[in-house]
């Protein structure tokens, strides 16, 4: 017999949905679109045909409905990858998990999560407005310390070989996305490697009253092999690769942190992406 998770691991909210994403399993498809930004949810699923759920609790918003027949989840996510963890993990749980008896179903259902985020570039030949599908992706949050089960990417021994910073070494992870979903995006994405940081400031080279860590830390990303950086799709290649689903990280490039060029009207190229993302998800 299977062992019962107990209410302190996976907790539910009173009406039997789960704890942080108020969802019940009838309300996700088992292709989700991953957004950060609670408000892009909705220019998201203005593309549906049909939306028959909308919930929300605290940043996590969910819509799901369909296009060109075929049923599609959207659901932000907030910011970083500690909120991928409770993503990744409760959307697992609505699948994978009988929420009555609390047990792990025998028939495993794997879902295919798709991130539409936003990204700058460290590649100068990568420019704004550019749309990057990302192969693999390192993460700096050291969050996969907490699963040991996880397996570096091929890509680690490529990144390290360059990568001056011993002192961040021991967060470093390396994930990889699914390889059919990466060929199947093949229409106005722009292959990448990306790297998940954790923080917006000094993390990613700013400084506003306290000086980054070093001021070309950007560049050496650059030559350690990545051409663009975000705070989420490290998470969700690692997890989704652990508990058997299949993922895909696209960003539009806002911004190029070589080239000093910003889109001032980014989101017409978002909903570009999110159009463009959604009619290749419906031929998938």
């Amino acid at each position: 017999m299977n062992k019962i998770i107990a209410a302190s691991e996976l907790p539910l909210n009173n009406d039997g949905s789960i704890y942080h994403l108020n969802l019940l399993p009838e309300d996700i498809a088992e292709s989700i679109f991953l957004v950060g930004d609670p408000e892009r949810v909705p220019r998201v699923s203005n593309f549906f045909d049909t939306i028959e759920i909308q919930k929300s609790k605290r940043e996590f918003v969910t819509h799901t409905g369909t296009k060109n027949g075929k049923r599609f989840t959207v659901i932000s996510t907030g910011i970083g990858t500690d909120n991928i963890d409770i993503v990744l993990t409760e959307l697992d749980a609505l699948v994978n998990i009988d929420l009555e008896t609390r047990q792990i179903k025998e028939n495993k259902t794997k879902l295919r999560l798709i991130r539409l985020g936003t990204s700058g570039s460290v590649n100068p030949e990568i420019d704004a407005g550019s749309f990057v599908k990302s192969r693999y992706s390192t993460g700096f949050d050291g969050l996969m310390q907490f699963y040991p089960a996880h397996k570096d990417a091929d890509f680690r021994d490529d990144f390290i070989k360059n990568f001056p910073y011993s002192n961040l070494l021991p967060l470093l992870y390396f994930s990889e996305c699914n390889p059919d979903l990466f060929s199947h995006f093949d229409q106005g994405f722009v292959a990448g490697n990306t790297g998940s940081l954790s923080g917006f400031y000094g993390p990613q080279g700013r400084e506003v009253r306290l000086h980054a860590m070093d001021p070309v830390f950007l560049d050496r990303l650059h030559q350690c092999g990545l051409d663009n950086f975000e705070m989420e799709t490290s998470a969700i290649y690692a997890l989704a690769s652990l508990l058997g689903h299949d993922a895909l990280s696209l960003n539009c490039i806002i911004a190029n942190r070589t080239t000093g060029k910003f889109l001032d009207d980014y989101k017409s190229h978002v909903d570009q992406m999110i159009e463009t993302a959604l009619e290749m998800a419906t031929t998938q």
